[in-house]
């Protein structure tokens, strides 16, 4: 069992085996275990001795096996729609290495909540959020070429998380020493402390002059002696394959609590106890050419000297209901936006696009009939030939959490890219994209506007590697559509109308792609582009002008 993305324990640790038998360990919360003896179907069993019942039994003596074939699936029915946040899996020799969770309201339409291609088999226990009725394994790469897929339980749970209050972060903004640190061009700053500032957006990394090198190491000062419980490293690519966790009472003589040879990067969950003052993530054999690099290192426990960071925001209850933000654009035609609430974006883009955003909102009014119209127009304007409209809430209105949604019309045309989407607001401050995070709740290309896009991008995973999902549909041209995000502490979840486009769980995207960094406040924006890398250019066939509708836009808490 890798350390990384599937809760690794230390040797010691008893709690995910008593969590994998659905018996919730003393540090967690009870979980309830919804998928005993529900029905179950499979694409295939290897024979009547193994069908899909067996997978989810609750008896590890019996076990389900597909067919001789490499794409196959196996789901149960929990009865009703429920709220899930586990899924262990007790695989047989014939486990997937590649494979995703899938959850349905219906049985028919699906959305991911979890997927790898570097399965690893044994006992799994893996952390998703969202509700369903239905959930599904679809399976995609064997790890025995000759053979199917076989587990002994497929396991579904409801509830838990971490219920002892004691148990707290400790490593925050502590002081940081480490093996050496880059401080250069290619990454400024990424020194010791970043690891340990509570921002996922800030790395550590050893210097490329002198520290790619084995060993590598940095360690905390967690000022006391503490009792440690859990070490939670979010790694940089630049990971340890071989590594140890270590506690010092004078960081000069460690004791390993923790160790591992088949680290597989991105985010490992530690359980290991221990006492010291210092603790430390000590590298001895790195993943590739360069050296090592963290996000994140946080340290929980008790006992330190702990410092408190800042405080979140409450999550929402969806569906929220407070109102904390509209415009209902109910202007008389030509009236400009509200500057109380928007500030034109005005300049020449990136991406590739063509047109000019015009300042003093030239190219954005109201119609007079309840819509504002972004109005993209064949225009000569400093040195461009094109126009068009950006206006965001900076300075105006910020948030963080909540449900965020707009009406909207869309324009069909080669080249044009309507969007609504957000930015972090710390980019007012001076904080690079992608560090501050874009969270693009719609974009259409006006070739094909039968689908939408939602994304994600981040230092990890940007540009054309966001992630996102793409959902086809009616053609949104047509008439006004509502897109929308709930977003809490826990992920976002992009809808198109009132279907569900993408579901960005936290815990996932930590556990596949990268650092979580959207727990701050965000800007909105509204925009119409002409051209660019991501539609494709204009032709003699776009319209111009060529007007977006927003009808309103809205964000609840």
């Amino acid at each position: 069992m890798s350390p990384a993305r599937k809760w690794a324990v230390a040797a010691a640790a008893t709690g995910l085996l008593a969590a994998l038998a659905g018996v919730p360990s003393g540090a967690q919360a009870a979980e309830t275990l919804v998928s005993q003896n529900k029905p179950s179907t499979a694409s295939s069993s290897e024979w009547a001795g193994t069908p899909a019942s067996s997978g989810n039994d609750g008896d590890n003596g019996t076990r389900w096996s597909s067919a001789f074939a490499a794409s196959q699936w196996f789901q149960v029915d929990l009865g009703a729609s429920t709220s899930i946040s586990r899924i262990a899996i007790n695989w047989e020799n014939a486990y997937a290495k590649a494979f995703t969770i899938q959850f349905s309201a219906d049985g028919n339409a699906w959305t991911q909540a979890y997927a790898t291609s570097t399965g690893t088999g044994g006992q799994q226990s893996i952390p998703v959020s969202g509700t369903a009725r239905y959930v599904r394994i679809n399976l995609t790469q064997r790890a025995l070429e000759l053979y199917g897929y076989s587990f002994w339980e497929f396991q579904v749970f409801s509830g838990g998380g971490t219920t002892n209050p004691t148990n707290k972060l400790l490593s925050y903004a502590k002081p940081a020493r480490a093996s050496s640190e880059q401080n250069d061009v290619n990454c400024n700053p990424c020194t010791a402390d970043k690891a340990f500032d509570n921002d996922p957006a800030s790395r550590w990394a050893t210097s490329s002059t002198t520290g790619w090198v084995d060993p590598g190491w940095i360690y905390v000062d967690l000022g006391a002696t503490a009792q440690v419980s859990q070490v939670v490293l979010q790694w940089d690519p630049a990971y340890a394959k071989s590594y140890q966790i270590q506690v010092s009472n004078d960081a000069t003589t460690w004791t390993s609590i923790y160790s591992t040879t088949t680290g597989d990067g991105l985010k490992d969950v530690i359980n290991a106890t221990g006492t010291g003052r210092y603790v430390r993530m000590y590298g001895t054999a790195r993943s590739g050419p360069y050296g090592y690099s963290l996000w994140e290192f946080s340290v929980y426990g008790t006992g330190g000297n702990p410092v408190d960071p800042p405080a979140k925001p409450a999550d929402p209850t969806f569906p929220a209901t407070r109102l904390v933000f509209s415009d209902e654009f109910n202007g008389a035609n030509g009236v400009k936006p509200d500057t109380a609430k928007w500030t034109y974006d005005p300049g020449v883009p990136q991406n590739g696009e063509v047109q000019y955003y015009t300042p003093n909102s030239e190219n954005a009014s109201m119609n007079g009939a309840g819509q504002l119209v972004i109005e993209a127009r064949k225009q000569d304007y400093q040195g461009r030939q094109y126009t068009s409209a950006r206006m965001n809430t900076s300075n105006k209105f910020h948030t963080q959490y909540g449900r965020v949604e707009a009406r909207i019309k869309v324009p069909k045309g080669n080249g044009l890219w309507p969007a609504f989407w957000m930015m972090g607001a710390d980019f007012l401050q001076g904080r690079p994209w992608p560090y501050n995070g874009e969270i693009d709740i719609m974009e259409i290309l006006g070739r094909n506007t039968n689908e939408v896009y939602s994304t994600l991008h981040a230092p990890a995973y940007n540009g054309a590697g966001g992630y996102g999902q793409k959902l086809s549909t009616v053609d949104l041209s047509q008439d006004f559509h509502v897109y929308a995000v709930e977003w809490d502490s826990k992920g976002m979840r992009f809808f198109l109308d009132n279907t569900l486009i993408l579901n960005a769980s936290k815990d996932t995207v930590e556990n596949t792609r990268g650092p979580w960094i959207y727990d701050h406040p965000f800007y909105l924006i509204l925009n119409l582009a002409v051209g660019g890398d991501f539609p494709g250019p204009i032709d003699s066939t776009t319209p111009f002008p060529s007007r977006m509708l927003v009808d309103y836009v809205r964000v609840y808490q």
